[in-house]
């Protein structure tokens, strides 16, 4: 299990070039396999992380946009839009280095505490392909719908 103080905090402008590397950190395999000069990439990601952003900043303006930090050093996002009848996980996101060491089973803990002391279910969109399906599975999450690219999960007290 990954060691050390994890915190976080609200994403700031000065984040901007972090989250836009660990953005592009998430689509490096994806990206790997496109005949592509190497600007191109930067630039279709730079685009694409742009794009994310904004739309996540639009559709969930009360949510908390955070950057998860161990020992201070920041590692990746967390974001999450507390709702009345939900927690629902917009998104999390690790830097490669610090994937598959139990840091994200961590977190995701951490909010299934908060919500079943809440009474709350919590729900998160993912990928088909994302190896971190295990880990949701793992913590009790079921598939409830299927909108293409993306399975909703969601996870219930009790």
């Amino acid at each position: 299990m990954g060691s050390g103080r994890i915190e976080c905090r609200p994403i700031t402008d000065t984040d901007q070039d972090f989250l836009y590397r660990l953005y592009a950190s998430t689509r490096a395999e994806e990206m790997a396999v496109l005949p592509w000069r190497e600007q191109e990439k930067q630039d279709f990601l730079r685009m694409q992380f742009q794009a994310q952003h904004k739309f996540y900043q639009q559709q969930f303006a009360g949510a908390a946009f955070q950057i998860i930090e161990i020992n201070g050093e920041a590692i990746g996002r967390l974001y999450i839009d507390r709702r009345e009848e939900e927690i629902r996980v917009i998104d999390i996101a690790l830097l490669p280095e610090h994937r598959r060491k139990g840091l994200g089973a961590r977190l995701m803990q951490e909010v299934l505490d908060e919500a079943a002391s809440t009474n709350k279910r919590v729900r998160i969109h993912v990928e088909h392909n994302n190896p971190a399906m295990r880990l949701y599975e793992r913590l009790g999450f079921r598939k409830i719908d299927d909108h293409g690219v993306y399975f909703l999960m969601e996870w219930t007290p009790g």
